[in-house]
């Protein structure tokens, strides 16, 4: 009998597909004891002084240069105060550095150091069509090494809501492919692959309650990171300089505002200032409570979010900005600057 056509592919895949460890340096524990409160007794742990590296979480990588640059889902490596290492098998543990993070597009790009290492090709997510065969590879809780699960590719073009196990703040993710090959806790950041074992996408989320449906971010929204990386060394991306919050009809209601989509621009609370002092935005006029409703003539929604039309430019493109403040629409030019 015929070896299965899964079966070649988990052959070439698996060998760069990793497993990333997050730890930081934590108090170490040296016991507990019994702390009385309300007539019981409460277990409490009694910490040393000395703090020890642990383990605090996990997730899934791929290899994609031989020079060891590996793609993984930000949200894997959100924590910048944490330390990173790269499994590529049980003998071979490299210390990894974080490149870049991506968490509009829910991406990030690692460095390991050798000689040599095996990598995927990456495809063409533009070319997908609606029940096409995919595998997903990933390390499944963590503990389960080349774990893979094939399926089809249910939907495209989703957009959900995904939440941070390590700080619960929510990211809208768009444009996402859905599947059904499994995707479990720990299978973050692993590759979704076609038949040829080209990755078309990385695995990102799945919905907790429901069976088979994850999602995965399309490969080529990584392409440009990673082209970017190669060159420079770090992600180049123009920065408009604004804290802000997307209006809905829920949020205009509640505070009276005249615009019920748009960007209002407004600082987040006891924070920073709402307008980055020198940023593209200072410099073109932009002041708080400034509803910014257009880009180049594009409306703001919460479907298509300021960070999303951002994307689409470059550094040292000028656009114009369509901006209702007290009640008057006006027109301001800005030219977007790279972020210092």
């Amino acid at each position: 009998m015929p070896k299965s056509q899964i079966v070649e592919i988990a052959k070439k895949v698996c060998p760069s597909v990793i497993t990333i460890v997050v730890s930081k340096d934590l108090p170490k524990v040296e016991g507990f004891y019994y702390m009385p409160f309300g007539g019981r007794e409460f277990v409490v742990p009694k910490f040393d002084k000395q703090k020890e590296k642990t383990k605090v979480g996990g997730g899934s990588g791929f290899i994609v240069s031989k020079d060891g640059y590996v793609l993984t889902s930000q949200h894997v490596v959100a924590d910048t105060e944490a330390d990173y290492a790269v499994v590529l098998e049980p003998a071979k543990k490299y210390p990894a550095k974080v490149i870049s993070r991506d968490p509009i597009s829910d991406i990030a790009i690692l460095q390991i150091k050798d000689k040599s290492f095996p990598f995927l090709e990456l495809g063409d997510s533009d070319k997908i069509e609606l029940g096409q065969e995919v595998v997903a590879v990933g390390n499944a809780l963590g503990e389960f090494h080349d774990t893979v699960s094939s399926g089809i590719i249910s939907g495209m073009s989703r957009a959900i809501t995904a939440f941070s196990g390590l700080d619960g703040q929510g990211a809208q993710l768009r444009g996402l492919i859905q599947t059904d090959a499994a995707i479990n806790p720990g299978n973050s950041g692993g590759p979704l692959v076609d038949m040829d074992g080209k990755v078309i996408g990385i695995n990102t989320a799945m919905v907790m309650g429901a069976q088979n449906i994850g999602f995965a971010i399309p490969i080529n929204y990584a392409k440009r990171d990673l082209e970017e990386v190669v060159k420079y060394g770090k992600i180049k991306r123009p920065f408009l300089g604004v804290r802000y919050i997307i209006l809905n009809k829920e949020i205009a209601k509640v505070h009276k505002l005249p615009l019920s989509q748009g960007a209002l621009v407004v600082r987040e609370s006891l924070g920073e200032g709402a307008v980055v002092p020198r940023s593209s935005a200072d410099k073109a006029g932009l002041k708080e409570y400034d509803i910014i409703e257009e880009l180049n003539g594009e409306k703001i929604t919460e479907e298509n979010p300021l960070g999303n039309i951002l994307q689409k430019y470059k550094i040292n493109d000028e656009i114009s900005m369509k901006v209702l403040r007290d009640k008057k629409e006006i027109t301001l030019k800005v030219r977007l600057e790279e972020k210092k």
